[in-house]
């Protein structure tokens, strides 16, 4: 039985195409488990997501390269050739076989990159920033180790709109393995976020400068994507104020207020947030509350889900409220492939081992037990 204080967050719900029956969404995680060295979906991924899997609820990807030189992250997956596309269909077969729904989160990290992970072309960005790549601590995993980025570049104009089209094709390819829909990544300091803030864009170009210019690149791509799958199978995710990945702006209440407004009137699926409470896998102020929501609720008219430091009560009080159409979960997912039952059922949440995020194989990944078989043990 869904206990009283917990039944907003068990009300149908209408995301584009999808019809929902709980608004508990498994947000999108990067954990490295693609096969190499084509970044290829496979068999461990299949399980990894099957297991989280839940009647009628929605599941977005982890973030998922556009292209080969897109990629910055060792281990995650690409839809950018006909063997992921497969990988991909097997995955999204088997979540709908269990009732849920699933979109693919489309993603370039620009500068975030090493030449290790591109195949050897020189990482690009809004900008050049040499004192990102110069930070001791902006890693990126390459095979073998950890490396600080490589030494980016500035995109010309007529690279901006072949970066587009990458975008295209990889909903194309989305669309092909049978998502429901896509969400671009718009944020955590990756290439649309560095195009967006002023503290990596500073183009005098069509594409920088005022806000209006550096939101061209995003309102671009998701113009083109939903001339592949239509806008109501579309949605972007944005980290209003987050600084992870060396991202600042010298007015980030205004741009990110101008984002929301201006993707109200795309008629997208939903808006997804993360709440600036975190940073990267973090959560740096816990007692923060849901600051990103509550700015941008007034300007976005669509649905609205957000992410980052929630735990079951917030997220009740959140959806409750009106504030938010659902939440999404990050790290209780990745500990509690049966997340959805132990919510609605109040049972207590199994920690996530840290550790195990960014490796390589099923230890701490496809081995954390559903509720009774870790009570059994």
């Amino acid at each position: 039985m869904v206990q009283n204080t917990r039944q907003s967050l068990f009300t149908s719900l209408d995301l584009g195409p999808m019809h929902l029956k709980h608004r508990v969404v498994m947000a999108p995680l990067t954990r490295s488990r693609s096969i190499q060295p084509d970044s290829v979906p496979g068999d461990l991924m299949r399980q990894y997501y099957e297991q989280r899997a839940s009647d009628g609820g929605f599941i977005i990807t982890e973030a998922t390269n556009i292209s080969l030189t897109s990629r910055g992250w060792l281990g995650a997956p690409g839809l950018y050739s006909d063997e992921q596309v497969q990988g991909w269909k097997t995955i999204v077969s088997a979540v709908q076989a269990k009732g849920g729904h699933m979109f693919a989160q489309l993603w370039h990290t620009g500068r975030a990159s090493h030449v290790a992970m591109t195949g050897g072309a020189i990482p690009v960005s809004a900008s050049v920033n040499p004192a990102y790549w110069e930070h001791p601590n902006h890693l990126v995993s390459i095979p073998g180790s950890w490396a600080q980025s490589s030494p980016h570049r500035a995109l010309t104009v007529a690279e901006i709109a072949g970066i587009v089209q990458d975008y295209r094709r990889a909903a194309e390819r989305a669309m092909d393995a049978g998502f429901e829909g896509v969400e671009i990544h718009a944020a955590n300091g990756y290439l649309i976020d560095q195009f967006l803030q002023d503290g990596s864009n500073q183009r005098t170009d069509q594409y920088g400068g005022p806000i209006e210019n550096r939101v061209r690149l995003l309102s671009e791509v998701v113009t083109a994507v939903a001339s592949v799958c239509g806008a109501d199978r579309v949605a972007v995710r944005i980290g209003p104020r987050g600084t992870w990945n060396g991202m600042s702006d010298s007015d980030p209440g205004a741009l990110f207020s101008y984002v929301a407004a201006h993707l109200d009137h795309f008629g997208l699926a939903y808006l997804h947030l993360i709440e600036p409470r975190v940073g990267g896998s973090i959560t740096t102020h816990p007692e923060q509350g849901a600051v990103a929501a509550e700015q941008l609720r007034p300007l976005f008219k669509g649905k609205l889900i957000a992410a980052g430091g929630f735990e079951p009560e917030t997220a009740v009080a959140a959806v409750s409220s009106g504030l938010l159409d659902a939440v999404a979960f990050g790290r209780h997912f990745v500990s509690n492939p049966d997340l959805v039952h132990r919510i609605r059922e109040g049972l207590p949440l199994a920690p996530a081992d840290r550790d195990t995020f960014y490796t390589f194989d099923a230890k701490g990944y496809a081995d954390y037990p559903a509720y009774q078989a870790a009570v059994a043990a």
